[in-house]
């Protein structure tokens, strides 16, 4: 019964403060998608790289173990800490949480990529480069979004604690004022939050079964 009238309390919350929250929202995709992207940039040729080489596996399994370790919060904390607040400041601790899992799944793709395939399109005549761009990579696709999936829930979730660091208008401002917004503002907030790691990991779910079926041959 408390539960439903929180809830209900929520998207009255919601209806009432639309605007606000919208505005929220909207800085929090644009702080969590800023440091996804310059993730990508970072991680992803890193990942393609050391796959298509086969070297760098303990880079690739420490950056994963080392993304799951640390904490989100010790992380930004320090981030503050030594750049100050500031909206790119909170993004290097983002981008720090945001690439391991699309290291690690960069190199797994394309280093688990069947070798005969590999060499056959390397007696045929391909370079590296067209070897790693037409083979590897479209073979590597599902498990390359997989990681990228992971990686946008992490940042995205995390993104809201730069409230508690300083930088506001990430949803986080209502999450942590329950004494100016009450239990139905910081559970609107949180549903916010919710649907844009929902909706960004749905929409990364579809190109993944997408590149799936791609791969599926057909009988």
């Amino acid at each position: 019964m408390i539960v439903s009238s929180l809830v209900i309390d929520a998207f009255r919350f919601i209806g009432d403060n639309g605007s606000l929250l919208l505005s929220e929202t909207g800085q929090l995709a644009k702080l969590a998608f800023a440091s996804l992207a310059i993730s990508l940039a970072i991680a992803l040729p890193v990942g393609l790289w050391l796959g298509h080489k086969h070297r760098g596996l303990f880079l690739a399994l420490g950056a994963s173990t080392l993304g799951r370790a640390l904490p989100s919060i010790a992380l930004i904390g320090l981030g503050i800490a030594v750049l100050g607040v500031g909206f790119w400041n909170v993004s290097v601790a983002l981008v720090v949480l945001g690439v391991p899992p699309i290291l690690t799944n960069a190199y797994l793709a394309v280093d688990g990529v069947d070798r005969d395939a590999v060499e056959a399109a390397r007696g045929i005549g391909l370079t590296e480069t067209q070897i790693l761009t037409r083979v590897e990579l479209p073979l590597g696709l599902p498990l390359i979004l997989a990681g990228i999936r992971i990686s946008a829930v992490f940042v995205v979730a995390t993104a809201t604690i730069a409230a508690v660091a300083g930088l506001g208008g990430t949803l986080g401002d209502v999450i942590v004022n329950q004494a100016s917004y009450g239990e139905a503002g910081v559970f609107a907030a949180a549903l916010c939050v919710s649907a844009v790691a929902l909706g960004t990991a749905g929409l990364l779910g579809l190109m993944q079964a997408a590149a799936f079926r791609r791969m599926t041959p057909r009988t």
